[in-house]
């Protein structure tokens, strides 16, 4: 059984034979004690019923009776096996206490390495804990770090990516933001160009930069795996204003922990050096994994964006609800910022933005990378309207009235990403078709799931000769604009002159992305909801209003608002009509956007002051109206805008976004009933309450009883 290779199958192992000699050898006997006195006990392995433990357990007691005597000698088995005072009783208590350690059995050394994979790259990983709190970890060209929680990440050596934007060594440190929320972020190092040095220059280099973070012992260690196409990283705690803000809220304080489906239950040193700075490393699987065919659409609009060719590209992307625009979307901004220094952003979407809280059509300048949720990176925009709703199947017109308003202030000085909403059937379908001919994008990126059919193939013969909700097709204007004589109808198409305005279409560039994550296209399997995310954003604007002197976030409750004169803003509301004598009940307590219009309200002398109708106009930030003084006639307003924007305002327009519950359920230091917070709420009464309709739950079958 033992000769050049020790490598037994099961069924040699389980044989009877050799199961009566792993009996006789396991049955030994450990002495303990003084000189007079001495304990003993025997260990003796019977059947596997006998004995009681798992296959596992069996065949990792097999593989270390096989390692541990099979492999031995004969001589050196039978002088062991002698119990004389020459043993060394010490080794062989360790020994029997490793009968009985949990272990991987033979079947799981034997599985493929395909199956190992993600286990894999967490142990290879290295990551040292440095005395001034920071951890520095060593990444080859095939190693990924995927992790949940945020930090700082700064490149000591070589380069590395997150979220294909890539940082390489002497840029400055950027934060990274990976909640639960979302798939987890991923630092992967990527291969790097460096001037020819020896192997030992590499390591003197990389020692000297060691120097400043980890121990002598530490940096022994490290370098003992490093290569010059290593890269190495330091990642250190990181406290900001706004998660802090936001994890001080009911219900979000474990935001960037990891979920317990998600957890590693092998924790290594490595983990603990990561757990110490407010990470959790993760599989890699836990991670957005880009598809191939979104590397290479992504690929194709880097070189065409580097080129401009034919002018600064349009890059229009669409595609059904659940697909992985947004995180598409980031990618190509990000990988864009490696090549050019700004990105332009359009952002169609109400439901869900990507820098602004919900219910706005937006036109923003990036030039930062984005490494994190879009509740973390909520920004100034060049220009803005609050839409307030986050669809616009209500009102349709002024929609598209709010986009042509917007698009007046593209610039297009340089590459333009269009982000739209995932409404593609029906009206929503031609509405996206309204829009692609009103841009004119040079590509049009069209997200899918394999073997669903959500959205046919928005290819330029498409779009020509479909019918729009605003435009009509090539085909439709040829057949409508003809009279009963085949002559055309000047007076008709005079009519439609207005209606057709925006139908010429040059073309575009159309690239197919299918979509492989984990749960794509699924509503139920997303990993959190929307509303949550909605919320989450109107946190994360609101945070700016946080002191930045204070180490401890202060609740909503206790900032000092403005005070605004009924007379110097209007008001409107624009998702439902409200009677004048109800319009304080409306406003009060309320998500309000801060906007100016053209007509000016100075001659007014009392308020309130009423709006005719829903205006298309600048939105300059967001507000809570904290309450109304009817005495003195005065606003109480909280908001993050800055005075100097906050004497062009001139109109509060009141939309369906609501303010989180957890602003209202966060205020500490009342005494007695909170604000705006009743639990005696009577919901029979007519009227009370909203009815929610959840349609992620699909309707319960019963079946009759025959």
């Amino acid at each position: 059984l033992a000769k050049e290779s020790m490598t037994l199958t099961r069924s040699a192992i389980s044989s009877r034979p050799f199961r009566g000699v792993l009996r006789s050898l396991a049955s030994i006997r450990c002495f303990a004690g003084t000189r007079n006195t001495m304990k003993s006990r025997s260990f003796r392995l019977g059947s596997r019923s006998c004995i009681g433990i798992g296959t596992n357990r069996l065949a990792r007691v097999r593989e270390l009776t096989v390692e541990g005597i099979l492999c031995k000698p004969r001589r050196r088995r039978a002088t062991v096996c002698r119990a004389s005072r020459d043993v060394d009783w010490e080794s062989w208590r360790g020994y029997a206490e490793s009968l009985a350690a949990d272990g991987k059995s033979a079947a799981e050394k034997e599985a493929p390495e395909s199956a190992e994979e993600g286990e894999g790259e967490a142990q290879l990983l290295t990551a040292l804990q440095g005395p001034k709190g920071g951890t520095v970890v060593l990444l080859t060209p095939v190693q990924k770090l995927t992790f949940t929680g945020k930090c700082q990440l700064t490149c000591l050596y070589g380069c590395v990516q997150v979220s294909g934007f890539i940082i390489s060594q002497g840029q400055p440190e950027y934060s990274l933001f990976s909640p639960h929320t979302h798939s987890a972020l991923t630092i992967e190092a990527v291969s790097h160009k460096q001037r020819v040095k020896t192997k030992k220059d590499s390591r003197t280099e990389a020692r000297a930069i060691l120097k400043q973070y980890l121990p002598l012992a530490s940096r022994r260690t490290l370098l003992k795996k490093f290569s010059s196409a290593c890269s190495i990283i330091l990642l250190t705690h990181l406290d900001d204003t706004v998660s802090n803000f936001i994890l001080s809220h009911q219900g979000y304080a474990t935001l960037f922990t990891t979920k317990q489906k998600e957890r590693r239950f092998c924790v290594t040193p490595d983990d603990l050096a990561l757990t110490a700075i407010g990470i959790e490393q993760l599989k890699t699987e836990h991670g957005h994994v880009m598809s191939e065919s979104s590397l290479l659409a992504t690929e194709e609009l880097v070189q065409a964006c580097v080129e401009e060719n034919d002018g600064c590209p349009v890059i229009l992307v669409c595609g059904p609800k659940n697909v992985g625009k947004s995180t598409f979307n980031r990618h190509l901004i990000n990988v864009l910022l490696n090549q050019i220094p700004c990105v332009e952003y359009l952002e169609c979407d109400p439901g869900q933005t990507e820098f602004t809280p919900p219910g706005c059509i937006s036109f923003f300048n990036i030039t930062e990378p984005l490494l994190g949720p879009p509740f973390m990176h909520q920004r100034e925009p060049h220009k803005m309207v609050y839409y307030g709703e986050t669809t616009c199947e209500h009102d349709l017109e002024r929609y598209i009235e709010t986009v042509k308003y917007i698009l007046c202030f593209c610039k297009r000085e340089a590459p333009l990403v269009v982000n739209t909403m995932g409404w593609v059937k029906g009206f929503g379908l031609m509405l996206l078709i309204d829009i692609i001919r009103l841009l004119s994008p040079s590509h049009i990126v069209q997200l899918s799931v394999k073997d669903i059919e959500d959205l046919a193939l928005l290819t330029p013969e498409y779009v020509q000769t479909a019918v729009g909700l605003h435009t009509k097709g090539r085909l439709q204007v040829k057949h409508k604009n003809m009279g009963l004589l085949g002559a055309e109808d000047p007076e008709q198409q005079e009519e439609e002159k207005d209606e057709l305005y925006f139908q010429t279409f040059t073309g575009h560039k159309l690239l197919c992305v299918q979509c492989d994550f984990h749960g794509v296209g699924d509503p139920s399997s997303m990993r959190c909801h929307s509303n949550i995310l909605r919320d989450l954003a109107i946190l994360g604007y609101l945070s700016k209003m946080q002191p930045v002197d204070v180490n401890q976030s202060v609740p909503v409750n206790g900032l000092i608002p403005y005070q605004v004169p009924f007379h110097a803003v209007a008001l409107w509301t624009i998702h439902s009509e409200v009677a004048p004598t109800h319009i304080m009940y409306t406003v009060n307590a309320n998500w309000v956007g801060l906007c100016r219009v053209l007509e000016d309200f100075k001659h007014h002398t009392e308020g309130p002051i009423l709006l005719t109708q829903t205006p298309v106009c600048d939105c300059l930030g967001f507000g809570i109206v904290r309450g109304i003084d009817m005495e003195k006639k005065m606003y109480h307003i909280l908001t993050p805008v800055p005075p100097e924007k906050l004497r062009l305002v001139n109109c509060l327009l009141v939309g369906s976004i609501s303010i989180p519950h957890s602003i209202f359920k966060n205020q500490p230091g009342i005494k007695g009933q909170t604000p705006y917070v009743t639990s005696a709420y009577n919901f029979e009464i007519s009227g009370a309450g909203k009815i929610k309709l959840n349609k992620q739950l699909k309707r319960r079958e019963h079946h009759k009883l025959h």
